[in-house]
């Protein structure tokens, strides 16, 4: 018999709608029966393609000795974090403060009036190795409510009370100085021998690795480039990267990232295009644009959905079991390839008898350079490209005929925006206008099905969309906008972003400057949340900063520079403290401080001498500029910037003093390279 959650659209919430346990999606049901019958609710938050959760649910939650214990006790609540992230972000810092840690699946014990007073992340079936098993958590929670009901809602409130978003404070005023002391920071965290930050797990954390490749771009500091290039190597290079198919798992469990955390999730992949393609702009390495234009192909060929969207994520797991779809045997390549090839494929991607994963199955990986296994093999390296190349397409092509991997299929604002930006950045850095297609069309479906009546929505699937968007929803998503406007010239997506971001001002900004992730007619939850981290996707605070300051470039309206500088201004010395968590921010601090390069381009945006300009700018990282072309009439900047003699004219500008306009690529090419 399900439950209801068979009335909802999220996979992750349907996985569980047959579940014995009587759960009920968050909203003022749950909590209205916990206040008629006055039992705690037990609150468990997952996702889709999470490991860990399908293990609990299996486990547990399709236990019916443990379901009924649930039921008898509880008002039991399953939310999928990727349509809550508010619900999400409040009670996962509630379990880190009283824990100690947190992860998913997450289980948090509420008062009926929502404060939390105990909570976990994966308790198992019953007690082991020094573990709590869920029964025994359930029978002591469910004690403690009946018979310490006043230390149970005392912790409550004073929980609640440390929740609350403080006020941030900077002693200093915004500075390159602070900067540098950033991206030196992110230097010293990063592991020289394997690249990354830390030790295992590793997370790829793009923002950070981006920052050190912007600051590189002004200082031409070398060591910042070297932080960043060691850990693209490594991670192109390492079982994190889906060595056949392309695209970029969730994270490593080890510090060479050689064996991932299997899941793919759309906003790892749309966040790392632009760090390769960045480095591409930089470096002239080609390996950096196959590993961008790989990931870009795999998401348009795995994650597009016919709608124009793009799905969430591919889970960890499979009918084989987590990762079997992605690793291989030496006699698993022997049938697909042969002998020989299977000889050459086992020496490439590191595939020995014993393996590095379970059951002697490897997680394929570049361990060697290509031009030393060239040279230990002698066959020329052009040769053994080609071969590679054939060899990775017909192991692609024999993976297809495995159990695939579930795939939750739900458009997530935020992260499509994020793949839209990416999509529409390598589209026109690289001149390949079916990227750029791919960008308009994710970019208006979003605009028809999730901004209906012009308030963003958060989730999309078959037809429905439910939840109010966040912060990081429609300042993503004006962002993303922006990009597709440079990239295309079509001036509709300036004007939704500039609407957008209006929104942002009115419905996310309290009467002190500050920027919440919920709107101030979105639902009350225990406390209004208010996150600055990029954890892991980019923090809708920044996300709104670098908006606003897009804007203002294209505009010369100062007061979305005023705007940003509200963000920004408080956190600039947490900056250069806490780099890691707030590069994206480091990122709005530069170009807040500037100076901001202002590009116009007038003249008949289809005509090749026009595209030959705008593709000129576009091939240069300058991630501090705008550009606009095409149709005038809704670009400020293209305002009293004519066509000079009936060509296309180029105003480059700074600050909005400019140069002398002019209208051959070579002229613009010069005033692009010269020094601020």
């Amino acid at each position: 018999m399900p439950n209801r959650l068979a009335a909802e659209t999220s996979p992750y919430l349907l996985q569980h709608a047959g579940n014995p346990v009587d759960w009920y999606p968050w909203g003022e049901a749950a909590f209205a029966r916990a206040r008629a019958e006055d039992r705690p609710i037990l609150l468990s938050v997952g996702y889709s393609a999470c490991h860990w959760c399908h293990v609990m649910a299996h486990e547990s939650f399709e236990n019916p000795m443990i379901a009924a214990l649930m039921n008898d006790l509880f008002v039991n609540v399953k939310v999928d974090r990727e349509e809550r992230p508010d619900v999400d972000t409040i009670y996962m810092q509630a379990v880190q403060a009283m824990s100690g840690h947190g992860g998913w699946p997450m289980t948090v014990f509420l008062t009926p009036g929502g404060l939390p007073f105990f909570g976990g992340t994966y308790f198992p079936p019953e007690d082991r190795m020094g573990l709590r098993g869920l029964p025994t958590v359930l029978t002591a929670v469910a004690d403690a409510y009946r018979s310490r009901r006043d230390d149970v809602e005392r912790a409550g409130e004073q929980l609640r009370a440390a929740l609350v978003p403080r006020p941030f404070v900077s002693e200093t005023a915004l500075s390159l100085a602070q900067l540098d002391a950033a991206a030196h920071e992110l230097v010293r965290q990063t592991d020289q021998r394997h690249g990354g930050f830390g030790g295992a797990p590793k997370f790829p954390h793009p923002m950070a690795l981006d920052l050190l490749l912007r600051r590189f771009r002004v200082t031409g500091d070398t060591a910042l480039r070297a932080a960043a290039e060691v850990t693209l190597d490594a991670m192109a290079r390492g079982g994190i990267f889906d060595q056949v198919g392309g695209g970029f798992h969730r994270y490593s469990v080890d510090e060479r990232w050689a064996v991932p955390h299997f899941e793919k999730m759309l906003y790892d992949n749309a966040q790392l295009v632009p760090v390769y393609l960045h480095a591409f702009l930089l470096s002239g390495r080609d390996d950096f644009m196959r590993v961008a234009t790989r990931t870009l192909d795999y998401m348009s060929r795995e994650l597009l959905l016919p709608s124009g969207g793009f799905a969430a994520s591919q889970d960890a797991d499979s009918p084989g079991g987590e990762g079997a779809f992605f690793v291989w045997t030496p006699a698993q390549l022997r049938r697909v390839l042969g002998d020989e090839d299977a000889a050459l494929a086992a020496r490439v991607f590191g595939v020995v008898d014993s393996g590095n994963f379970e059951h002697g199955t490897t997680v394929l990986s570049l361990p060697y350079p290509l031009e030393r296994v060239a040279e230990a093999t002698k066959v020329p390296l052009v040769d053994l490209l080609t071969r590679v190349e054939r060899i990775a397409e017909r192991l692609y092509l024999a993976r297809g005929e495995r159990p695939a991997p579930g795939r939750d299929d739900k458009v997530i604002t935020a992260w499509n925006a994020l793949a839209i930006h990416a999509f529409a950045e390598a589209g026109a850095a690289l001149q390949r206008d079916a990227y750029i297609t791919v960008a308009r069309h994710a970019a208006d479906f979003l605009l028809d099905a999730l901004v209906p009546d012009g308030a963003v929505l958060r989730s999309w699937r078959d037809g429905e969309a439910r939840v109010a968007g966040f912060l990081e929803d429609s300042a993503l998503l004006a962002g993303a906008l922006l990009t597709v406007y440079e990239a295309s010239g079509e001036s509709r997506y300036f004007v939704s972003a500039r609407t957008l971001c209006e929104q942002i001002v009115s419905r996310f900004r309290d009467g002190g400057g500050a920027y919440f992730d919920t709107a101030s007619d979105g639902e009350t939850l225990i406390i209004r949340p208010r996150s600055i981290d990029d954890n892991p996707v980019t923090a809708g605070q920044s996300a709104a900063a670098s908006a606003f300051l897009r804007l203002h470039a294209l505009t010369g309206e100062d007061r979305w520079h005023d705007h940003a500088t509200e963000i920004i201004a408080p956190l600039a010395d947490a900056v250069a403290r806490a780099p890691l968590a707030l590069s994206s921010l480091g990122a709005a601090m530069e170009m807040a401080i500037g100076p901001v390069r202002e590009v116009a381009i007038a003249g008949d945006a289809t005509g090749p001498a026009t595209r030959d300009m705008v593709n000129a700018v576009w091939r240069r990282f300058d991630p501090l500029r705008v550009l606009a072309w095409g149709s005038s009439g809704d670009v400020p900047l293209l305002d009293d910037r004519p066509a000079r003699d009936g060509r296309p004219t180029a105003y480059v500008c700074e600050r909005f003093v400019c140069k002398e306009p002019v209208t051959d690529v070579a002229a613009l090419e010069a005033q692009l390279n010269s020094p601020r």
